[in-house]
This record gives C-alpha cells, structure tokens and sequence, in this order.
C-alpha cells in the first residue's frame, strides 16, 4: 500500500471512530466476510463493484491495490460472473432470477457464495456510506 493509501486509510479509520459501534460493526462483519468460502479475487470483485457503484474512491484504490496483489485471477471468466451477479444482487435488493442466480451457478459458485456475496454487499454499504458521509471518499 502506498504511503498516500495508506494515509488516507488512517484518516477514513480516524473519522469512523467518531461512531465506534458503526467501526467496529464494519470491522467485525469484514472478517467475517474474509472468512467465507468465496475466493480471495472473488471476495475482492465483490468489494470493488460495491464501492465503484456506491463511488467510494478510497476503497476502490485501496482494493484495486489489494486485487493486484492477489496476482493474476485464475479464471477471469468466474470473476466476470461474480461481478455481474453482485450487481444484480444490488439491482434487485436480493430479488434476483433464477436465470441469475443459474448463471452464477454455472460459473462454479454455489448457493452459499451466493449469500456470501450478500454479506460482501453489506458489509461494504457501512465502509463506502461511512466514508462518503465523513468525506473520506
């Protein structure tokens, strides 16, 4: 991470601790969510299309960074498949199709990475609303 990246992490930290529950709730649910059986550059995607669309650019760097250090993805192909899917997810407020869900499916994910990917969503609403609302976006 940067020296730049880093601070700015520092400072979007400094000004969540203002609300130590919402910090430690974020926290929390990270590791959970880091815990899961989605893949690293599975669980990264689902991050970064959280915060591209809700356009937290702290967090965009910071897991773009991260994604990258992960090394090439194994199969670009699932990873494009767990995006679309995401977003879906974030479209339909979790109602998605059958046809939606098969699709991700079919790119060798199952029903419980599909929660997963709701957990991933929830979890990186708090960080990128958090930080556009402190400013630290």
């Amino acid at each position: 991470m940067s020296h730049d990246l880093a601070a700015r992490t520092a400072n979007a930290v400094a000004l969540l601790k203002v609300s130590p529950h919402t910090l430690d709730g974020f926290l929390k649910l990270s590791e959970i969510f880091e815990s899961t059986t989605l893949d690293p550059h599975s669980r990264e995607t689902v991050i970064l299309t959280v915060a591209a669309r809700n356009q937290c650019h702290l967090c965009v760097d910071m897991h773009e960074a991260k994604l990258t250090a992960l090394g090439p993805a194994p199969d670009t192909e699932r990873l494009r498949a767990v995006e679309e899917f995401t977003l879906r997810v974030l479209a339909s407020s979790g109602a998605v199709s059958d046809e939606d869900l098969g699709r991700f499916q079919e790119a060798g994910y199952t029903r419980q990475n599909a929660l997963e990917v709701v957990l991933g969503i929830g979890t990186y609403t708090v960080s990128t609303f958090a930080n556009r609302l402190t400013r630290a976006a």
